[in-house]
């Protein structure tokens, strides 16, 4: 289980994600499952939203993904 701090620096991670990046990110997650979002989805989703399902995937799988300048 994450612990409150990883969380946190999570959700600072998260949020600095462009929708690109953000999109990039959903289709490289290594979930026991497919995540099949359309880039139609992605482009007509409000950023915010995206942002909030990717904490919630991330916090489902328990892991902080390593994101590109940040040590995870």
């Amino acid at each position: 289980m994450l612990r409150s701090d990883q969380i946190e620096e999570l959700i600072g991670l998260v949020w600095q994600l462009d929708r690109t990046a953000l999109e990039r990110q959903f289709k490289n997650f290594p979930a026991g499952f497919p995540i099949d979002f359309t880039h139609d989805f992605f482009e007509q989703t409000p950023l915010e939203r995206l942002r909030h399902i990717f904490v919630a995937l991330c916090l489902e799988h328990q892991q902080i993904p390593v994101l590109a300048g940040h040590a995870a």
